[in-house]
């Protein structure tokens, strides 16, 4: 199934200075900003939301979080998520694992609560999961420039919470300035240290089971969806342009979702339109009206760590 996946389309755009020296498997630390796709629950952190705090109490002292574990298989799927998969981080203190996975990811979370309102009262977004990282962890988790890369997969609530926002009169404009909200958080963690980074774009959520019986609403978030990847990617671009010593990947999930939504028995699928909350969705793409099965999860990590192993020096 892997290489199938892999055959359908060329690895993604790879940009990194000459002198970079990024090599997946040395990689030791791994850091995660986004939202549900990418949260993992910890022992410190909101349950079912997140590793560690929420928005009303982001502070925690070097031992908190030196002492967090990661619960096994509590994430937005039946069990673990891509970048579960990815780290080979599940369970305990990522102290332990080989590749130390670091999530700061918030189910729920927009890129700026100044942009869109919050899920709950609770809800740490994008712009505040960085802050919290540069306040309380940055002088106490490692991240060597050489052996630590950081993933960014964020929009996906943001596409969805636009729908039927009559205050947006031009979506690419407020992409736009999503993106300087976003970019602003990136180059902050930047400064502070993170410098090997790599971009997911929003998958395509106007065929997930919430919308794709609503034909209007379908057409909406896809158009919503393309703006903002086209906004992402311009704005990846610029990122790189400025920081001339940053390591800078792209991982097209839209692609990888649409491969496997277009031709899903090839991929062990055999339903993509409804989906099973249950403790084994077996064929169903979808674990509820808005996010993937672990199996979609497995097939991601195995696409993204194919390209980030073709990526390295």
């Amino acid at each position: 199934m892997l290489k199938l996946l892999l055959a359908t389309f060329a690895l993604v755009a790879v940009s990194a200075p000459a002198s970079s020296k990024f090599n997946w498997n040395s990689t030791k630390f791994v850091y995660a900003f986004g939202d549900s796709y990418t949260f993992v629950q910890g022992t410190l952190g909101y349950p079912n939301f997140s590793f560690v705090g929420d928005v009303l109490d982001l502070g925690f002292t070097p031992q908190q979080i030196l002492s967090d574990e990661i619960i096994p298989r509590n994430t937005s799927s039946e069990g673990s998520n891509w970048i579960e998969y990815l780290t080979e981080c599940f369970e305990g203190s990522p102290t332990l694992c080989q590749k130390q996975l670091w999530n700061f990811a918030f189910a729920g979370s927009d890129i700026d609560a100044a942009l869109l309102p919050r899920h709950h009262d609770f809800t740490t977004s994008l712009v505040e999961q960085v802050g919290q990282w540069v306040e309380y962890a940055s002088n106490v988790l490692p991240h060597p420039s050489d052996e630590t890369l950081t993933f960014w997969w964020i929009g996906i609530n943001d596409t969805g919470d636009t729908l039927n926002n009559a205050t947006i009169t031009d979506f690419a404009a407020f992409w736009e300035t999503e993106m300087l909200s976003y970019f602003d958080a990136v180059q902050s963690a930047f400064d502070n240290g993170l410098k090997q980074h790599v971009f997911i774009n929003v998958p395509p959520e106007d065929r997930n089971p919430a919308t794709v019986g609503n034909a209007t609403a379908s057409a909406e978030m896809k158009e919503h969806i393309a703006l903002f990847n086209v906004a992402l990617s311009n704005h990846t671009a610029a990122f790189t342009a400025r920081n001339a010593d940053a390591t800078v990947m792209t991982f097209d999930a839209h692609a990888v979702f649409s491969k496997i939504l277009d031709d899903p028995v090839k991929f062990g699928f055999t339903n993509i339109t409804g989906f099973c909350t249950c403790a084994d969705p077996e064929g169903f793409f979808w674990y509820n009206s808005g996010h993937p099965t672990q199996a979609v999860h497995k097939l991601i990590a195995k696409a993204l760590k194919s390209q980030l192993e073709a990526a390295s020096t």
